[in-house]
């Protein structure tokens, strides 16, 4: 038996199901899944961290028409980049199991949107799973890879935050020992021409009815218990509702959802038959009620539907157990919620935005060229990653964020439609690989006029340090090639590059003044390793006598290692890292960096 988080249980899921090629790009909260793969290998197993989602779903269709029972793994907006092969996997079908790990973020809690993968599974008619809880996950996975081997499809998988975060224990058992699959065979089936789409749009469609009927009797569909008032729910809001309705002294039937396309319609229908009232209590939108909808329109059952269309449930951000018993209290007109005051007496909990690093480098390099551009027309277009907090005060440096690699692209856009302003983009080193390359193609090609900034850490940071293609090393631990980011660049043929060291205040301010002085792409590659990686510690002491106060090193940087006390600057010796900015800055000399 062992403790195992939700992201965890899947992956030992698939272990035990034979997976055998495994790839996938780091997003929270999806991570851990391929993390845990490559931790608990067994040594036959084949993983990636693939430049982008869209080539990770390509490695495992490529692996899957060869035989081997493979997985992708990726967020929610991540399911965007990997749409186009999404959509086409469905119609050329695969011969070994292939399972898309999409883990969805209500909140969101650190994501752009709150997309709802139950929506992207219907409209490619790719079947869908939704577990519960760590333990169904463990279970339903190994389930998965098998329905996918038995209708020759990819399947998606669509775990949430709080069912890929949450832990339980776990029997795993032995792992399987693989079998090495068939391998490729040549056959006009893998070739997606429009003859062959139009064939098998035909029988996807035909799929759709068999599957529903399949998912009728499928152990993870239930309806249970009886009455006049009914609940149905799927995901990790049967868990909430499961918790509340044990507080309930209530007639009702409960119907859980665990493949809400193709919907089973069969034990849908079974579970509306007597029914006067039912709540759909359901993240992120109303799927499994505006299937029951449908139903109760196709066969003239009258029942009162309360969901998400008559707001009676919440349509954005996370569910809960108290958004249960309000809904709960609703359905059985009585009140089910917590009434203790002990519980609302409670102070609550303080505000802590997230903040650049005490010794990031990214301030360093947004601080640089707010210097550099002070006083100047400029706007500063963002991206996804770590430096998307440089939109915060006192830095202010993020005028944009759409998605990855957008930076690059929106700049282009902006420059199109005003010639006022100095247009910067800023991209970190895993972003570039992931989709950043195009966006600078884009911009020589078509003669634009910006300044690229590359922020290169070496790591994957807001995900967890994952490696990439400039790190010389894979997530299976082998050496590997280091791709240089400025090579690249320089074979694009950019008008101006140059490399520089962030941290060196005034090198890094006369580059940005530089670039910003010539026409065409320029790209500055500021490059220092990521703080939490590199774990440098130097030590950095306050001149008491020649600290005024005038607290510059505050307002200007937002370092959390500085702060006020008796009106002098304080450095908190378990955040300072001894990067510097902050002595570079001081016009007092009085923070002094020092070796240890």
């Amino acid at each position: 038996m062992e403790l195992l988080m939700g992201n965890e249980a899947i992956a030992l899921g698939a272990l035990k199901a034979g997976v055998q090629v495994v790839s996938g790009y780091p997003g929270t909260p999806s991570t851990e899944v391929l993390e845990t793969i490559a931790k608990r290998n067994p040594g036959e197993v084949y993983v990636e961290w693939s430049v982008n989602e869209k080539a990770a779903l390509e490695v495992s269709a490529g692996a899957a028409y060869s035989g081997a029972r493979t997985m992708v793994t990726m967020k929610q907006v991540g399911l965007n980049v990997a749409s186009d092969p999404l959509m086409c996997v469905n119609y050329i079908g695969v011969k070994g199991g292939m399972v898309v790990l999409v883990c969805d973020d209500p909140g969101p809690i650190s994501s752009q949107t709150e997309q709802d993968t139950r929506h992207f599974a219907k409209y490619a008619k790719i079947p869908v799973f939704d577990p519960v809880n760590p333990v169904e996950a463990f279970e339903m996975i190994q389930t998965a890879f098998d329905y996918s081997e038995k209708y020759n499809t990819p399947v998606i998988f669509r775990s949430t935050t709080r069912v890929s975060h949450a832990c339980a224990s776990i029997e795993v058992g032995e792992l399987p020992t693989l079998t090495k699959p068939e391998g490729f065979i040549k056959d006009k089936r893998w070739v997606i021409f429009p003859r062959l789409s139009y064939q098998n749009k035909i029988k996807l469609e035909a799929r759709e009815s068999v599957l529903s009927k399949d998912f009728s009797e499928l152990k993870y569909n239930q309806v249970t218990g009886a009455g006049k008032l009914g609940i149905a729910c799927g995901g990790v809001s049967y868990t909430y509702i499961k918790e509340e309705l044990n507080k309930a002294n209530e007639d009702y039937k409960l119907f859980k959802v665990a493949t809400p396309f193709p919907f089973p319609e069969e034990l849908a229908l079974n579970f509306l038959k007597g029914l006067e009232k039912v709540l759909v209590f359901e993240e992120l939108d109303p799927v499994i009620e505006d299937a029951l909808i449908y139903l109760c329109g196709k066969y003239n059952i009258q029942v009162e539907i309360i969901g998400k269309r008559n707001g009676k449930v919440p349509n954005a951000g996370e569910l809960s157990t108290v958004i249960a018993a309000d809904c709960i209290s609703e359905l059985f007109g009585k009140d089910y919620r917590i009434q203790t005051d002990a519980f609302n007496d409670q102070p609550s909990t303080p505000m802590r935005p997230p903040v650049l690093c005490a010794g990031c480098p990214h301030r360093a390099s947004f601080y640089a060229v707010k210097q550099a551009m002070k006083g100047k027309e400029a706007v500063f277009c963002g991206d996804i990653g770590c430096y998307t907090l440089g939109n915060a005060a006192p830095l202010d440096m993020v005028d944009t964020c759409l998605c990855m690699g957008a930076g690059i692209t929106v700049a282009q856009g902006i420059g199109r439609a005003q010639d006022t302003t100095t247009n910067f983009a800023f991209i970190g080193d895993s972003t570039f690989f992931a989709s950043g390359i195009t966006g600078i193609v884009n911009a020589v090609y078509n003669k634009s006029n910006e300044v690229i900034i590359i922020l290169d850490n070496s790591t994957t940071a807001m995900t967890g340090h994952q490696p990439h293609p400039g790190i010389g090393k894979t997530v299976m631990g082998e050496i590997a090639p280091v791709v240089s980011i400025k090579k690249i660049v320089e074979a694009i043929g950019v008008n101006y590059l140059k490399e520089v060291n962030p941290l060196n205040l005034k090198e890094a301010v006369d580059t940005v003044k530089e670039a910003a002085s010539v026409e065409g792409v320029r790209v500055i590659i500021f490059k220092s390793p990521c703080i939490a990686v590199t774990k440098k510690r130097e030590k950095l002491t306050v001149r008491q006598e020649k600290c005024t106060g005038c607290k510059k090193c505050i307002k200007e940087l937002g370092c959390p290692a500085l702060s006020i006390k008796d009106g002098k600057i304080k450095v908190d010796a378990s955040l300072c890292t001894g990067c510097g900015l902050c002595s570079q800055v001081c016009p007092f000399g009085a923070l002094n960096k020092e070796a240890n």
